[in-house]
């Protein structure tokens, strides 16, 4: 019921430099804030008013239908105190608004994951990573290493993929890229846990393989919550590719990433 106030409160939000100024200009803890945005909470008739003086709108203006008060934004003229935005290009707002819409309710899934899918460069071969996922401010950023073996050199090569995390209502995206060769981006949706306790998160994976061929992929994928404090060395040892039927990876976490479709499905799936 407070869906149409929180997109709205975040809309304004995206015409200041973060989130983080907005709740020190306001005197607002940033907890408190993140209920709002996320929509679970509606503030008080006090703390509204002061909201809507800040932002300069009307209370009622606050509460109608996103997309009618998207309309009645962009007709008006920013608050006197607001910042200009920023001359980066036109895609300078959409990344702002996005950042601003995204970034609540995010800090629960921080910390790292192995990460487990088929590879798509080796066929017949389950590939894990390290993924950890950390807040910078407004925005959750996260790193992706990969670490493969070349048998035939006896040598270790680790590919590291940065990227920004969002969570869009109830599912979190991840947008990527690799930075060693600046050659392929990955994007992966996840079904957020529900659960008091993060524990294992399932989607899908989209992106090419690293092979000659560079054929794009889809494919099942899970994330393995190992948390906030661990050995990355350690836990990279377990990275890597592993065959099809190796025991060390888990019947559960094989069923999840078996790439297959039911009868009568007409698109590629993610699996709860």
């Amino acid at each position: 019921m407070n869906e149409d106030f929180a997109r709205n409160l975040r809309l304004l939000c995206s015409f200041y430099k973060s989130i983080a100024e907005v709740c020190r200009r306001l005197g607002i803890n940033r907890p408190q804030f993140n209920r709002y945005l996320s929509g679970r909470y509606r503030p008080g008739g006090h703390t509204l008013r002061r909201l809507c003086a800040f932002f300069g709108v009307e209370e009622h203006e606050i509460l109608l239908p996103s997309a009618q008060f998207e309309r009645l934004v962009q007709l008006r003229p920013l608050p006197s105190d607001a910042p200009p935005p920023a001359d980066n290009g036109p895609e300078a707002g959409h990344l702002a608004h996005l950042r601003a819409i995204g970034s609540a309710g995010l800090d629960r899934f921080l910390g790292s994951y192995f990460e487990t899918y088929l590879s798509m460069a080796c066929p017949g071969k389950i590939l894990r990573t390290l993924v950890t996922l950390r807040r910078d401010g407004d925005s959750v950023h996260y790193q992706r290493t990969e670490r493969l073996n070349d048998d035939t050199q006896g040598k270790t090569y680790h590919g590291v993929y940065l990227g920004l995390v969002h969570l869009l209502t109830d599912r979190i995206f991840l947008n990527d890229y690799e930075t060693l060769t600046g050659l392929e981006m990955t994007q992966t949706i996840l079904f957020p846990s529900f659960k008091n306790r993060v524990s294992r998160l399932s989607g899908l994976k989209l992106g090419v393989s690293g092979s000659e061929e560079r054929m794009p992929c889809c494919a099942r994928v899970v994330y393995e919550y190992l948390g906030t404090q661990v050995s990355v060395r350690r836990a990279l040892r377990l990275c890597g590719l592993y065959a099809i039927d190796d025991p060390r990876i888990d019947e559960a976490t094989r069923r999840a990433i078996t790439n297959d479709m039911a009868p009568g499905e007409w698109h590629f799936r993610a699996r709860y």
